[in-house]
Order: structure tokens, then sequence, then C-alpha cells
């Protein structure tokens, strides 16, 4: 009863509130009734007519007016930038590269070509630097075909190297709202690929056939022309047999000590990687080096003079390839240097230095143009000279392998009419 009577409460409340709110149009309806009244209408007409009307206006829901349309606003998708993302990426590269607009323009380059190549300012043509025609003329072709292009190049400054640049376009596959205005700018992207050490590896190739082959078709066209001569004219004499065989037999050793170069040179190749790990003390290995060679010092009339400090001279390294080191320079010193009769050798220890052995010689020296090259394979400052003492061109060769090997340089320093001085420093 009690929950009844409070919903009429409540209805009742919402119909006088409504009636409040129209109170304009109950007041028109008022009106009109009055006028219908005095216009001679029957009362109880006009009455249940009035009535009516405010049932209806009563009861009827309030229209709420429309909201206002709000504009659909389209925004326009932001042109895409490739670049931050292309320039993150090539930073993380070691080769060089550039990123190229359309008109050879230079929007970026990475450390590495700075590193190379030396820095360009954003924004110049890639010819400030760049002034290889083969170059220009491929980076204006793929810009004009939008194809792929590679050209081998060589830069003599400040090193010389040898690149393969390619150049090709970097398709963003983006089309911003299917606008080509829209579209993300033109890039290409040029790359540096260092190709100088395959170039000099096939270069050594090449030089080491031509000179193997060389050395060795010498020595064989020699033992066959005596062979033939021991065969025919000299048949019957025994001096000449004598003589012939005694040229035979140093050609024949001479191929010999050709071939255990060489070996030895594979040998070395091999584990040039691997450091020894074993201590070798240098005094007594220098002493059984001089030793060995005394025979040949006292044939060419040289003495082999050492200056050795107190106390061990200890260094990680591989005994007997120490071995063949310091007895191919101090040969060398005492072949090339006889001239000068003295031929001394310094191992230094001194604490605040690293260890030092000095093999230096009184001889006519070396011209400074070949001192860069003598550790190359088979090359020789004089042909005539080497082969007149029996060299193969590979010693000094097997020395820098050896060095390498046990992270250690050798230093020539040489002049003319004064001597040379080859060092081994650990």
């Amino acid at each position: 009863m009690e929950s009844a009577q409070t919903n009429w409460w409540d209805r009742f409340g919402e119909i006088t509130a409504r009636a409040r709110q129209e109170r304009p149009l109950l007041l028109l309806l008022t009106l009109l009734a009055t006028l219908a009244l005095v216009a001679g209408m029957q009362w109880p007409g006009v009455l249940a007519g009035w009535l009516l009307l405010l049932l209806v206006v009563v009861a009827r829901k309030p229209i709420s007016a429309p909201e206002a349309e709000r504009p659909i606003v389209v925004e326009d998708e932001p042109v895409f930038d490739p670049m931050p993302q292309v320039a993150a990426t090539l930073a993380a590269l070691d080769m060089p590269a550039f990123i190229l607009g359309q008109d050879a323009i230079v929007l970026f380059q990475n450390k590495a070509a700075e590193r190379a190549l030396g820095a360009l300012p954003t924004g110049s043509h890639l010819s400030a630097r760049l002034r290889s025609p083969g170059i220009l003329d491929m980076v204006r072709e793929t810009i004009a075909t939008d194809e792929p292009n590679q050209i081998e190049h060589s830069e003599r400054l400040p090193s010389e190297r040898v690149y393969t640049l390619r150049i090709a376009p970097i398709d963003f596959g983006r089309r911003i709202g299917g606008q080509p205005d829209q579209a993300p700018p033109k890039l290409y992207l040029l790359s540096f690929k260092d190709i100088s050490e395959l170039r000099r590896i096939d270069r050594m190739r090449s030089d080491f056939v031509a000179n193997a082959s060389h050395e060795l078709r010498t020595p064989l066209a020699s033992l066959r022309g005596f062979i033939e001569t021991l065969q025919g004219p000299a048949r019957s004499d025994p001096a000449a047999q004598e003589r012939f065989l005694a040229i035979m037999f140093d050609q024949a050793t001479r191929m010999s000590r050709l071939i255990d170069d060489l070996m030895s040179l594979s040998r070395l190749e091999l584990k040039s990687h691997i450091a020894p790990d074993q201590t070798v003390d240098l005094k007594p290995l220098i002493g059984h080096v001089r030793d060995a060679l005394l025979p040949l010092a006292e044939d060419l009339g040289v003495e082999i003079r050492t200056h050795l400090p107190e106390g061990k001279v200890e260094v990680l390294g591989d005994r007997d390839e120490l071995v063949q080191v310091f007895e191919n320079l101090i040969e060398n010193a005492c072949k090339y240097g006889q001239e000068g009769e003295v031929v001394d050798v310094y191992v230094r220890n001194d604490s605040a230095e690293p260890v030092e052995v000095s093999v230096v010689d009184r001889g006519p020296g070396i011209p400074a143009e070949h001192v860069p090259r003598l550790t190359e394979r088979f090359y020789r400052v004089s042909v005539a000279d080497s082969r007149s003492k029996k060299g193969t061109g590979l010693g000094l060769a097997i020395v820098k392998h050896i060095l390498t090997r046990h992270r250690a340089r050798l230093i020539v320093k040489s002049e003319v009419g004064k001597g040379s001085e080859f060092t081994v420093r650990f």
C-alpha cells in the first residue's frame, strides 16, 4: 500500500514538473478556451477539449533538440620519412655506404665511409668526393633506369685500395593514401666492398706461380743439358763428367732448397693463427746459431760477434722456428755484408722495453726503394747476386711468417755504403 502510494506521488511529481516545463503552452491553451467561451461555445465542450489537450501536452515526451552534427575531420596521414630508419641501419655497417637522392646528392654517409673516403657534407654532390667518370656514369644510369649497377674502382690515397662499388634503388613499396604525390622520395644506396686483400692474394698467387716455375725451370734446363752432354760428347771424358756432375749436384741442391722453403712457407701459413706458448731463452739459442754458421763465416772471411746481456732473455716462441729466423738473418748478413768482414748480433733486454735482437753488417747496404719489399716472396735486390750466393728468394718471406706467428716484428734499417740492420722486436 505504501509502495503504491509512493509511486503515485512520484508520478504526480513528474506531471507537476512537466506542467511547469510546458507553462507557455498551457497558458496558450487556456487563452484559446477562454476565447471559445466568449465566442459563445458551450462550456462543457470547451472544458472537455481543454482537459484533453492538457493531458496530451503533459503526457507527451519532450523532443530533444537534435545535436549538431559533428563535422567529420579527415586527418592527413603524415608523409613517410624513411631516412631515420635507413640511416640507423647503415650506421651499424662496417662497409662504406652512401644514401643518394635523385640528383646524386649525398643525403647520408656512415662512419665507415667517412673513415675510408673522408667526410662529405650532407647535400653535396657525389662528384665532390668521387670524380671517377666511371662511377658518375654508373650512378646516372641507375637513377635514369632504376636498375642496379656495379663497377670496380681503385683508390690511390691515402693507401691503395680496391673496391667493388654497387648502386641500387631503395624500394619502400609505400604510397600515402594512394596518392603518387605523397610517395616517399626515391633513394639510392651506394656501397663499397673492399676487395683489396682478394686482389693482393690473387696477384701474390700469380706472382708465386710465375716465380716458382721460373726458379725451377732454370736448374731443370741445366740438368737436362748436362745429362744430354754426358750421354753424348762427354761419354768418354772423365774430367768433363766430373765437372758436369758437380754442377748437376749444385742445381739439384738448389731445387731441393727451393722445395724445402716452399714447404716451410706452406706449413707456416697453416698455423700462422696459432701463437706459440713455450718459453725460449734467446742467449743459448743465439750461441747455437753462431756456432752452426761459423764454417760459412770462415769461408767468407767474416767474424760473427755476439753482444749478450746478463741473465736470461726469455720470450714466448717455438725454438726451431726462432733458430730458422736468426740463421737466415745472420747467414744473409755474412753473405751480403761480407765486405765489412764483421757481423754483430745484439740482444737487448731492457726492463722498460721489449726484447730485441739486432743483426748488423757493414756491407754495401740496401737502397731505400727496395727495403719495403724485402719480405715478399722471390723478391731480390739483385737477382744475379742472390743466385750466385745460392739464395732462393724465400728466406725473408719465411722470417716474416714466423715472426707474424710469434706476434713479433721485423724492422729493417739500411744505408747505402754503410750497411744494414735487421731487428726482431718481440
